[in-house]
């Protein structure tokens, strides 16, 4: 979720399906078949089957939502989970960090006179990360953050097949070639895994093969794995400038937790009993219910603090609304984002402030514009332009930019909130739950457009610059290939832009790539490494 092609291209080999993207910059897709999906539409699909279920336990209609989610998470993964939710029809009334949600679901910080410091050890099945949070007056300030995206129970299970295929003698041909023997021997491991919580051995039989494993050989296996996150737990204390004894609470998250030598390291580590009582599998969704019946008005002890009523954002290329302070967010709030220039030799920008929830700025609501000139000549895509917004407790929206490389500063003030009544947020906000699924298309395909035809002037210009480096077979098929972008561009089909981008894309990587090691060959003759 959030990421682009350039955060996830080494472990690209991992995954089963393709992920596609040449503009490093923009977020990943994934290709199936001829289709292009993006995280955010996945995840949609998830999500409106959960409100699908939902709405057929409670017999009422689900509209609104509080969704969770790793408190490492930075803005662009905060707003593709906002996004999927509104394309699944929810109005996602707060996006909450995780180890928040499990503080409130152990009742920590409801009271606005609580003062605590707490630890959040959260360890799943595929995910670690421990969290550091301080809560004073209702407010949850997240200190640090550490952990790994790649250490989690099954770890654990594979760590017990490794041990059995070298116990039983157990070749890796034969788990190869059988997958369904492979498959059987790693669910035997996670059972084992479940069973040692409370015995002290695990038997059972897999075809030939009899598989034994006692509590202290598991524990002495997974060892190695959960000091790891121990030392992660160092790692966030010192980043907070914190020692463990300013910690008053630790909250246990996930299902490997349940794991005693799980909870003994972390005890000793803590000095300190952890809260376990809680489910550790729903007390995030418990914390986040909690969150809920807060918005809800029926938590008459707890004070919300004042929010954002619409989203907050600037007008990008393709008319896109790209929301810097979402809707609901509490208030003080300062967020920024940084663009650069689509022209060469730009010496201006235009930015335009906007409020709404819709994706293109034309069914939003336009609030100040203003220019930011002086910009030195530079080529397109090296100025550094910081636009940032910060939102007042009176609810009064300071607009500022900045490039950075020289300096260049201009700024606006605006209320956000002034001339606009309860009933036009209501509406504006219906609108962009009825229209989410056009929305969310009309987005994707003025970015694939934009890509297009960034490609098309990038490749250009390679072309008018190189040419003569070519084959004339090269330039052929290239021609072709830019000829079919352009056409696609003007056939408003998504997929079909994104399927002639990879067929530019893979034509001319290769001849780029030849190019480029033949300069840096050249630039580095004669001189010593």
């Amino acid at each position: 979720m959030g990421k682009s092609y350039n955060d996830v291209r080494s472990k690209a080999s991992q995954f089963s399906y393709k992920i596609i993207d040449d503009n490093t910059e923009s977020l990943v897709k994934i290709q199936v078949d001829n289709k292009f999906y993006s995280p955010v539409d996945l995840s949609s699909f998830i999500l409106k089957e959960l409100k699908s279920r939902a709405e057929h336990i409670l017999k009422t209609p689900v509209n609104k939502a509080v969704i969770t989610v790793p408190a490492y998470f930075n803005d662009a993964q905060r707003q593709a989970t906002r996004d999927a939710g509104k394309l699944a029809g929810l109005d996602v009334l707060r996006i909450i960090n995780e180890p928040t949600a499990a503080s409130l679901a152990y009742g920590i910080g409801l009271s606005k006179e609580e003062h605590k410091v707490i630890a959040v050890y959260d360890l799943g099945g595929g995910t670690f990360d421990i969290s550091i949070l301080r809560i004073a007056g209702g407010i949850f300030e997240v200190l640090s953050t550490n952990g790994n995206t790649y250490l989690g129970g099954d770890d654990m299970d594979h760590a017990v097949v490794e041990y059995w295929k070298k116990t039983l003698d157990i070749k890796d041909e034969l788990l190869s070639e059988n997958a369904g023997f492979r498959q059987s021997l790693r669910l035997r491991a996670e059972e084992a895994k479940k069973k040692l919580t409370s015995s002290d051995e695990y038997i059972a039989i897999l075809g030939d093969h009899e598989l034994r494993l006692s509590r202290d050989v598991f524990e002495e296996l997974i060892l190695p794995l959960v000091q790891t996150t121990i030392d992660s737990c160092k790692s966030a204390l010192k980043d907070a400038g914190l020692t463990i004894s300013d910690i008053e609470v630790v909250v246990m998250v996930g299902g490997s937790t349940r794991v005693p030598l799980v909870k003994k390291l972390v005890c000793e580590f803590f000095g300190r009993p952890v809260s376990d009582e809680v489910n550790p599998d729903e007390v995030v969704a418990l914390g986040a219910a909690i969150q809920a019946d807060i918005l809800a008005g029926n938590n008459k002890d707890f004070l919300l603090i004042d929010i954002t009523p619409l989203s907050l954002g600037i007008e990008t290329s393709g008319g896109l609304m790209d929301v810097l302070v979402p809707r609901n967010t509490k208030i003080p709030a300062k967020a920024s984002r940084q663009y650069t220039t689509q022209v060469d030799a730009q010496s201006g920008m235009r930015i335009s402030v906007f409020q709404g929830e819709r994706d293109l700025v034309k069914d939003n609501r336009k609030l100040a514009e203003f220019n930011l000139t002086g910009i030195p000549g530079m080529p397109a895509g090296l100025p550094k332009v910081e636009v940032g917004f910060l939102v007042n407790a009176d609810g009064i929206l300071t607009v500022s930019a900045t490039e950075i490389r020289s300096g260049v500063a201009q700024s606006i003030e605006v209320k956000p909130q002034y001339g606009i009544t309860d009933a036009d947020v209501e509406s504006m906000l219906l609108d962009s739950i009825t229209h989410a699924k056009d929305d969310i298309a009309a987005r994707a395909l003025a970015e694939a457009n934009a890509e297009g035809e960034q490609l098309l002037k990038t490749t250009e210009r390679f072309l008018q610059k190189n040419a003569s480096l070519l084959a004339q077979d090269e330039l052929m098929q290239t021609a072709g290939a830019m000829q079919a972008l352009q056409l696609a561009i003007t056939m408003n089909d998504k997929d079909l832009v994104q399927k002639k981008v990879e067929e530019l894309n893979e034509i001319s990587r290769p001849y780029a790539e030849r190019i480029m090691d033949n300069a840096i060959a050249g630039a580095m003759k004669g001189s010593k490494i």
